[in-house]
């Protein structure tokens, strides 16, 4: 590799440093290089914090050296005050002469604007460096601002043979089945921390009664969102304990109630999925997970909106039951856990 490809990895290492805490900003890593050597690097660690840029030039102890150094950023820097002040106010000001830039910043705030900046200021400005690794690693933020909806991930557990429920007979306890061990379910907390919510229907809701919340791990708690038409859902069930942020999506009212929001849409609209993912939007909700049950899975992915499916399967057989989801894609990874497998798989239409 060439130094400058090594400096813009590195950036790249340190800005997923910031994964669970800057949502909804994207993840951001800096380094200063001055003759060959890096000087300074930081990236942004958490939302409203100072972003990667002001830690990288925070971090070199002799100033003077920014005059003579280059300094290499994941994405493009910012030109307005937002929770902090411009990073291209901070760079014209310490006199860097040359900046590279893995990829240009989507929103439309900045989208170019800090790098005119820069060049007006005199100072060299590279762009496309590792462009494609930057934009990957920061796929929920694109989505969100290029397609202006979240990063959409599927997820289930599937038996051996292809299931993902029992047969549920009436008066069957409303609790979860299951299909995989502790260790694989420790993951998937994991993974709500990094998402900022979280979704499932009505049915699933109703017989599993989920919290659907970070309980095996340590990490933000994703806001929690179900859908239930016609308001049929109890409210003793754990979704609606007010412990964490909720979403109610139905067609019958708009109210708040301490941390739950009732919000009114329209599911008999053939649309009824985009007016969902627009609610979500201008809720500035970056990515998802959707976790069930088959009609809510299968509705996604028959209208193709989703970005990335992660499929757990188990070593149990049900014989007969709920069938899992089918997706129409073989562009897939997989990954043995113990007795069980993960099943990574992109949709080439819609992923970074």
């Amino acid at each position: 590799m060439t130094p400058p490809r090594q400096y813009m990895e590195r950036c790249l290492e340190l800005a997923a440093l910031g994964l669970e805490k800057v949502a909804p900003n994207p993840m951001v890593g800096s380094v200063i290089v001055h003759k060959g050597k890096i000087i300074g690097e930081g990236y942004h660690r958490e939302y409203g914090m100072p972003h990667a840029e002001v830690n990288a030039i925070g971090a070199v102890k002799d100033k003077e050296l920014l005059k003579a150094s280059i300094l290499y950023v994941s994405l493009e820097p910012c030109c307005h005050f937002g929770k902090t002040p411009p990073c291209t106010d901070l760079i014209i000001q310490h006199r860097i002469p040359h900046v590279v830039i893995a990829t240009v910043d989507p929103y439309d705030v900045v989208a170019g604007k800090g790098i005119s900046k820069l060049r007006n200021n005199g100072i060299k400005v590279e762009v496309g460096l590792m462009r494609q690794e930057a934009i990957s690693l920061n796929k929920r933020f694109f989505t969100f601002h290029e397609k202006k909806r979240p990063y959409i991930i599927l997820k289930w557990a599937q038996t051996a043979d292809a299931f993902i429920d029992i047969e549920r007979l009436p008066g069957t306890p409303a609790r979860p089945t299951w299909i995989t061990s502790e260790k694989l379910r420790m993951l998937v907390h994991k993974w709500r921390t990094e998402e900022q919510a979280i979704m499932v229907g009505t049915i699933t809701a109703l017989k599993d009664n989920p919290r659907l919340n970070v309980r095996d791990w340590s990490g933000k708690q994703p806001t929690r969102i179900v859908l239930d038409e016609n308001l049929t859902l109890s409210q003793s069930l754990n979704l609606f304990d007010n412990s964490q942020n909720t979403l109610v999506l139905n067609q019958l009212k708009n109210e708040i109630k301490g941390r739950t929001e009732w919000i009114q849409t329209d599911f008999a609209n053939t649309a009824f999925l985009n007016n969902v993912l627009e609610i979500l939007k201008e809720k500035g909700i970056q990515s998802i997970i959707i976790e069930g049950g088959q009609k809510l899975l299968n509705t996604f992915i028959s209208q193709d909106l989703w970005d990335e499916a992660r499929v757990f399967q188990g070593s149990k057989f049900f014989i007969k039951g709920l069938r899992a989801p089918v997706l129409p894609h073989d562009n897939f990874s997989q990954e043995i856990i113990g007795n069980e497998l993960l099943y990574w798989i992109k949709n080439p239409k819609n992923h970074y």
